[in-house]
């Protein structure tokens, strides 16, 4: 045994070796019940099938329902990535979690659940009429986000920078009930219903068998990301954004104005979030004042698992978190008879984001921090 081999041994302490196991014990657990998922698609009455299924049969899915459920776990991801992207701008400049930023979400949920009410009761949410009524709602709604982000920022978190990192932290913990707590005392302790959408929007296409609705909201998640990129890269203000999310100091010794430039990425945020919203609201047709909180937790889930300040990380991140919580129950779970496999979505979810901190800390793409952060 040469002495480097002995080094790189004696370097291994208690817990390294706890999560090598635990590693192996997941990847191999996955891999098991994929390999049971796919032999039972083939031939549902195979031994292991009906050692963990018995007598009820194991469950063998047609392409439809592969497709279904693909295009509402994609469907479900972007609104992740959306809200993700506020998550990863904000901690790629400022390097903390804004875990208030569900909550601008839901004011963009409840922003669109007025708004499309009013348009409603005008009969404006139907025929020719609904196409500038959407137009409209989803310009209130990015305009209501990204007001109330800018506002977070100017008096929640402005006077907090340079701060340890545990005062922001808790503040926007602070900071998201008390923005709960505001919309249930004006909106009351019940969930709102959006207006029922058009027929069409219900409709299924016959050439892909899957909802308009879902298609959608697939296409404007997809537009408002390109339209982000665009303007992170191409843009003067973008380039700003990326100065100071590398140096801040090395940015305003270049005359950007740091402070401005984090308005407009909390601002940015805002807008991604207020997007999701509405979005949200068409899909699902329902808001309450808690709605930012699950959803938002796991955007921050998707954010780690693309990698934190990695804008298109985290649009992948949501994608493959909405994909893992729509099919993952069924290839995973379902092999072993688990019952009530469907209400275990959520546990999928913060499965994947383990699994993924335990193969690759950094994230599927790989982390994009200041030098203050790597440092």
């Amino acid at each position: 045994m040469t002495a480097a081999v002995r080094a790189k041994g004696a370097g291994k302490t208690n817990v390294d070796r706890f999560l090598t196991v635990l590693r192996v014990v997941m990847i191999g657990f996955i891999a098991i019940s994929l390999v049971a998922f796919i032999a039972q698609q083939i031939a549902p009455e195979n031994p292991f099938a009906e050692w963990r299924h018995g007598d009820e049969g194991a469950t063998r899915l047609s392409w439809a329902q592969y497709r279904g459920l693909l295009v509402t776990g994609i469907s479900q991801g972007a609104m992740y990535g959306l809200i993700a992207l506020g998550y990863s701008m904000v901690y790629g400049v400022l390097g903390f979690i804004n875990f208030a930023h569900g909550e601008v979400f839901m004011v963009s949920a409840f922003t669109g659940f007025i708004v499309s009410t009013k348009f409603d009761a005008a009969g404006w949410w139907e025929g020719a009429a609904f196409f500038p009524a959407i137009i409209i709602t989803v310009a209130l709604c990015v305009i209501v986000s990204t007001s109330t982000a800018v506002i977070m920022e100017r008096v929640a978190y402005r006077r907090l920078r340079g701060s340890p990192r545990l005062i922001p932290l808790i503040t926007s913990i602070g900071v998201s009930f008390f923005i709960q707590e505001a919309v249930r005392l004006v909106f009351g302790p019940g969930a709102k219903g959006y207006p029922s959408n058009p027929d069409w929007l219900e409709e299924r296409l016959p050439w892909l068998g899957i909802e308009v609705k879902k298609l959608v909201v697939i296409i404007i998640a997809a537009i408002a990301m390109a339209g982000l990129w665009y303007f992170v890269e191409r843009t003067k203000t973008g380039k700003a954004m990326r100065a100071v999310a590398e140096d801040k100091e090395i940015a305003s010794l270049m005359g950007i104005d740091v402070d401005k430039t984090i308005v407009k990425t909390f601002a940015v945020g805002g807008a991604m979030a207020g997007v999701a919203g509405i979005l949200w609201g068409i899909l699902f047709r329902s808001v309450i004042n808690t709605t930012g909180f699950l959803p938002g937790i796991k955007a921050f889930t998707a954010a780690v698992v693309g990698g934190v300040g990695n804008l298109g990380g985290a649009m992948a991140g949501g994608v493959s978190l909405g994909g893992a919580e729509a099919l993952g129950p069924l290839m995973i779970l379902e092999p072993w008879g688990i019952p009530g496999v469907s209400q275990l979505r959520d546990a999928v979810a913060f499965t994947v984001l383990i699994l993924v901190l335990l193969v690759k800390p950094t994230g599927l793409f790989g982390e994009r921090l200041s030098s203050e952060e790597r440092a």
